[in-house]
């Protein structure tokens, strides 16, 4: 017979692997970690195009548990939170309970036995009581619609396929999109190409970096008084809470901080037509706030071009934009970003009554209970669900938040016998949320007047952004309330 495994987490990236550590730390030994590559990491390990960093300071972009005290800088690059991630495999003895290249194809519940089976795409399947989905947001790759992107004869790559092995020097080079992605590697790619042509549909908010970089000396204080570097990290949080504040309200700090990004435009962009360009129309703080140093520089180099015309279609030399001027290029590089609001690409999730979750968020849009459990799902909790996303601060804090949940929920069904299973109450679930969506309704992201990604279809519900403080949702997840569910046996 098959064996029954407590816990099976989806996913090791940052999510994942902070959440084997924890249930270890609480003693749970029967888990499994199923990873679909050969490697942990996630996001840092998928991302490896030219320029990629951490937008949250370094200080934020850890474990709580397991300061850093090696960042070589303010702002890290990915290679190195890849090494961290690692470093925490190794130190937290995680490595054991991972099977790698061991991509999730259906997770279904057997109500009958109150547990849940996995069926991975090597044919392998398992069975769990509990399942915690690690899988992340920033995994598939969204391309822009534009027509006869088959015709075009040259290389084209999104930059979350970056293709190493191509020479970009001296290469005629279309970049669409000017998102987190692009901001980072459009700086480096000019270093060497002929022409770099970037369309943009609308002009981000751009803030300073001040990219720091940390020299030795600074590294041998926080390994020799782990203290000082706490101090940095609590200070550094703070700080970023009170920046967040910008986009509740219309208020000093939003005031603030569009005065801060338009002298940095006004600065460094001398041109009044480009400057124009650049130039967002809608409120800072509605679609993410990219920060960078040496974005706005590299838009004026002679053989460095952006476009505003929509590009209409794809041809065998280039893009064709709407006014009928055609531009020839050698590659074309997508920095799109990823599919933050549709899910089903992930894998399926079958429910109670045969439900589909991927499938109802894609039509209605996601929508759980504190971003965790969703009613119909037994037994199922999600890291960095449906509005658990932040605009302002370090993701970690938040899946640190949910991972305090998840073990109290662990905890109380421990308690009871083998075949419970908890189901979130459907009216806790619509009342959370309902009250989630009205303090949404008075915030940027939906009074900025802008189509982010943090929207569903770019203009409808917001399913991603948490409309509060850090503090406040962890205050929230606390504990787990065994009132808020139906105890239910098999």
């Amino acid at each position: 017979m098959q064996k029954t495994i407590d816990t099976i987490i989806i996913g090791a990236g940052f999510a994942g692997i902070g959440a084997a550590i924890q249930l270890k730390k609480q003693g749970v030994k029967n888990f499994l970690v199923l990873e679909r590559k050969r490697e942990v990491g996630g996001t840092w390990r998928d991302n490896t195009y030219p320029g990629c960093a951490c937008d949250i300071p370094s200080f934020l972009y850890s474990y709580s548990f397991e300061l850093n005290p090696e960042w070589s800088a303010a702002f890290s690059p990915h290679n190195e939170i890849l090494d961290y991630l690692k470093f925490c495999v190794k130190k937290y003895g995680i490595e054991e309970y991972v099977l790698y290249n061991t991509a999730v194809e259906e997770v279904r519940f057997d109500a009958a036995k109150g547990s849940w089976k996995v069926t991975t795409q090597t044919e392998k399947s398992f069975k769990a009581r509990t399942l915690i989905s690690c899988s992340g947001p920033l995994n598939e790759p969204s391309y822009p619609e534009i027509k006869n992107r088959a015709a075009f004869k040259g290389t084209q790559f999104h930059s979350l396929h970056w293709q190493h092995d191509l020479d970009l020097k001296n290469k005629r080079i279309a970049v669409i999109g000017t998102g987190a992605s692009a901001i980072q590697f459009i700086p480096e790619i000019a270093k060497t190409a002929k022409e770099v042509n970037i369309f943009q549909r609308t002009a981000p908010w751009v803030s300073p970096k001040n990219n720091q970089i940390f020299p030795e000396s600074s590294k041998n204080r926080f390994r020799k008084f782990p203290s000082y570097m706490r101090f940095w990290r609590e200070l550094v949080y703070w700080i970023l809470e009170l920046r967040g504040t910008s986009q509740y309200k219309d208020n000093k700090m939003r005031q603030w901080r569009t005065k801060e990004a338009m002298h940095h435009l006004n600065t460094q962009i001398s041109d009044p037509v480009l400057r124009k360009k650049l130039t967002p129309d809608y409120t800072i703080g509605c679609k993410r706030i990219l920060i960078s140093d040496e974005y706005y520089p590299t838009l004026t180099k002679e053989h460095v071009h952006l476009e505003t015309d929509p590009i209409a279609s794809y041809t065998e030399k280039g893009v064709l934009t709407q006014s009928g001027k055609e531009i020839e290029v050698d590659i074309i590089i997508y920095g799109t970003g990823f599919k933050t609001t549709t899910f089903s690409h992930i894998y399926k999730v079958i429910g109670l009554n045969n439900r589909n979750l991927f499938e109802e968020w894609d039509q209605q849009g996601g929508e759980a209970f504190k971003g965790i459990n969703v009613n119909g799902f037994p037994n199922f909790l999600i890291t960095v669900g449906p509005n658990t996303g932040l605009g302002h601060n370090s993701i970690i804090h938040m899946m640190e938040s949910q991972y305090k949940y998840i073990l109290d929920y662990l905890k109380k069904l421990q308690q009871h016998p083998k075949n419970t299973f908890f189901d979130v109450k459907i009216e806790e679930q619509k009342a959370f949320n309902k009250k989630l969506q009205e303090e949404l309704e008075s915030m940027v992201w939906t009074t900025g007047g802008c189509q982010s990604y943090y929207l569903k279809d770019r203009g409808g519900k917001n399913t991603s952004i948490w409309p509060g403080s850090t503090m406040k949702y962890r205050k929230m997840t606390k504990k787990m309330k065994l009132s808020d569910y139906n105890i239910l046996r098999a």
